[in-house]
């Protein structure tokens, strides 16, 4: 069959549960997945081909896309930051908004070149992705990171591996960690003191689920998306409390944040005494990220 004639179909199968820009994106992240192809090669190849054994990998793959299941896990991969990351149904699937919290550490980091081998530590790191391309994007720091779950830590270290870089992947559940330096041992000493600490914790509000979509719903790990509506900002008090005595001078504490709560997260990290607390708005204008300094 041609590969331009079950576009067609594709199209059509999927039309009902998606607008037809995120299907074309589909289908050309399939083709890529797939052939080996981009878009430019099947409008220069209209005629190209695939066998029965491929046919059979696409009519699964839109099956699944028709239970509305993330590409992401359907594939078991994603791109974050211009890396390649292995994803499933343990680790959330790394967005966009995320990028812009990398991109803030490292202009920041940038500005401060007397830090010549920062600490950094990225609590609650799933795939690894904002540890993983912080250790590739600044090659001299040390990079630690920690997760509760021990399944999607075996993730991250794959990930790691992949983009041949070296992080310290921790297991704890850090609601349960009274100091960092107590973090449980492993094979690489970890730092008393960190010059950076992230987090990207969990924020929805189960009052909020009903503005999450189906395929992040009933597939992303509910574990690392979703905290209690009387107590919200549970995780980042703990994260500050602990930043607060873990943190270099001047050391910095950087957090992704619910859209809606960026005024309540700003006045905690404030009476935690941080300095220099700064909301940020996303590419899609919304408040998600916090900085300030200990």
């Amino acid at each position: 069959m041609f590969i331009k004639e079950y576009k067609t179909t594709f199209l059509h199968e999927l039309s009902p549960l998606y607008d037809e820009m995120e299907i074309e994106s589909f289908f050309y992240i399939i083709l890529e997945s797939f052939h080996n192809k981009k878009r430019i090669d099947l409008a220069l190849n209209p005629e190209m081909e695939m066998d029965a054994l491929q046919l059979l990998r696409w009519e699964s793959t839109l099956a699944a896309l028709k239970k509305e299941k993330p590409i992401q896990y359907i594939l078991g991969e994603t791109e974050f930051y211009g890396l390649p990351f292995l994803v499933n149904k343990n680790t959330l699937i790394p967005r966009p908004e995320t990028e812009e919290l990398i991109e803030l550490i490292i202009k920041s980091y940038n500005l401060q070149p007397t830090i010549n081998n920062p600490k950094i530590l990225d609590i609650g790191t799933g795939s690894g992705c904002i540890a993983i391309s912080l250790a590739k994007n600044l090659p001299n720091a040390q990079v630690s990171a920690i997760d509760v779950s021990e399944k999607a830590l075996a993730t991250a270290q794959k990930n790691a591996e992949i983009n041949n870089v070296n992080v310290n992947f921790i297991q704890a559940d850090i609601l349960k960690v009274d100091d960092l330096e107590n973090l449980p041992t492993s094979n690489i000493q970890h730092p008393t003191k960190y010059d950076v600490i992230v987090s990207n914790p969990p924020y929805v509000r189960n009052l909020e689920k009903s503005e999450i979509k189906p395929n992040v719903l009933e597939y992303e790990p509910h574990l690392a998306l979703f905290v209690e509506d009387n107590d919200a900002l549970l995780f980042y008090r703990k994260i500050a409390e602990l930043a607060k005595k873990s943190l270099t001078e001047n050391g910095k504490l950087y957090f992704e944040i619910n859209q809606y709560l960026g005024k309540e997260t700003v006045e905690l990290l404030e009476n935690f005494g941080f300095k220099n607390v700064i909301l940020k708005k996303d590419i899609y204008g919304n408040y998600r990220m916090i900085s300030c300094s200990k």
